[in-house]
């Protein structure tokens, strides 16, 4: 029995080694995450955002909804370290054809049959052209400008 244990203990040991060993990672294999919803923003492209910080740090978001949750709440990620400055530019993708667009200035379809990548979402759109085709096939009950954004908006998305 001692022989046993001295052998295991001695295969331990010789297997002890690698268990310090340091790993590189290969950061192109790792996913980048939204900083919100902890999704990978490579899986959804057709829904990702970006905003571009004061400091001129490019932070990507995996819907419309993740980047408003930020936005309004900006000194709550900044106390988190999850942002370095503030918000200074947002773009969003419209959903149809995938036009860099300036987030104040498109226009967010609410309450379609598509579900973005977390649940219920704002799909942006660029004019009235594209809301009418999108609406035509997912459906939508309101037509928001930016301005019409508002925090209990984006909690009520969230539920």
């Amino acid at each position: 029995m001692k022989i046993l244990l001295s052998l295991l203990l001695v295969i331990s040991f010789a297997f002890a080694k690698d268990v310090n060993k340091t790993w590189e990672v290969n950061s192109s294999v790792v996913p980048k995450l939204d900083i919100v919803y902890s999704l990978d923003l490579n899986k959804y492209p057709k829904f990702t955002c970006e905003a571009v910080l004061k400091n001129g740090e490019v932070v990507k978001f995996i819907s419309v909804k993740a980047m408003m949750q930020v936005y309004f709440h900006q000194d709550y990620f900044l106390k988190r370290k999850l942002i370095s400055d503030k918000i200074n530019k947002m773009y969003v993708y419209d959903y149809l054809d995938g036009t860099k667009i300036d987030a104040t200035k498109a226009l967010y379809m609410f309450g379609s049959r598509l579900n973005g990548p977390h649940g219920d979402d704002l799909i942006p759109l660029k004019n009235d052209a594209n809301a009418k085709l999108f609406k035509l096939k997912y459906g939508g009950t309101k037509l928001l400008p930016f301005e019409r954004l508002s925090k209990g908006l984006i909690r009520y998305l969230d539920m």
